[in-house]
């Protein structure tokens, strides 16, 4: 146990997606282990706080209000890791949502578009300067969120399927690219997660609850907590001959 308390010591982690949800468990977990964590999220108030809890909890941590939709943001997030800490020895991409919902007739362009920002085109930008800072470090690990729609499909949802799918494959793709300067690039497919998303979402109702958790074959969703454990052992040296893959953690749904 002592050995895992400091799994992450001396270590520069940068987690979007931060204020909430898995982005807030992953960075609890890792800061618990060591970790000075860089926080990125548009939930100024939020993340502020989640950076306030750590440093009192005595870690290190700073939150960087980031839309990653927008370049220049991501670059100053990956940025404050350097000028703060020094260095950046891991980086995990959760930043997402669903924003078009319905059948693909009824989807318009900027459905189409605005999924594909948030959730595929932030990766590349997350990837495009993490990977460079990494590299200087000596190198580290890089978490894709691809969820398990980025293994299979659903409907009512093309444009989130779609996105998800390609950060899969930009996985892959950078993992190869950047394995020969020891930055390992991963990817989960996670299944439902109790989030303030998924409880404004499908988990509203109790009946959109027990629907969701009957599609996993445990017949539940998940804790963030579980999420960020299975995050932080990707992300640490412990996972160190694993790139390129995306590992489910999902609750079974996508071995039926």
């Amino acid at each position: 146990m002592e050995a895992m308390a400091t799994r992450f010591a001396e270590k520069v982690v940068l987690i979007t997606g931060a204020s909430s949800g898995v982005g807030k468990a992953v960075a609890l977990r890792v800061a618990s282990e060591g970790a000075a964590v860089v926080l990125g999220a548009r939930g100024k108030d939020a993340g502020e706080q989640l950076a306030a809890e750590i440093r009192a909890a005595g870690g290190r941590a700073v939150f960087v209000p980031t839309d990653v939709t927008v370049e220049d943001d991501v670059a100053r997030l990956t940025q404050a890791a350097i000028t703060e800490y020094g260095r950046l020895d891991a980086a995990f991409n959760n930043a997402g949502a669903v924003n078009a919902f319905g059948p693909i007739g009824e989807i318009d362009e900027a459905g189409w578009r605005a999924d594909l920002e948030l959730n595929l085109t932030s990766v590349f930008y997350g990837l495009r300067h993490q990977v460079p800072a990494l590299v200087a470090s000596g190198g580290g690990a890089i978490l894709n969120n691809a969820s398990n729609l980025g293994v299979v499909g659903m409907g009512s949802v093309a444009p989130y399927v779609a996105a998800k799918h390609g950060v899969v494959g930009l996985t892959k793709a950078v993992a190869l690219e950047a394995a020969a300067q020891g930055v390992r690039v991963n990817a989960i497919a996670s299944g439902a997660i109790d989030t303030p998303a998924f409880r404004n979402s499908m988990g509203a109702t109790p009946e959109g609850e027990a629907m969701i958790a009957g599609l996993h074959p445990l017949g539940r969703i998940s804790q963030p907590e579980e999420i960020a454990a299975f995050c932080a052992y990707l992300l640490s040296d412990e996972a160190s001959f694993i790139t390129g893959a995306a590992l489910a953690i999902d609750g079974g749904f996508t071995a039926q």
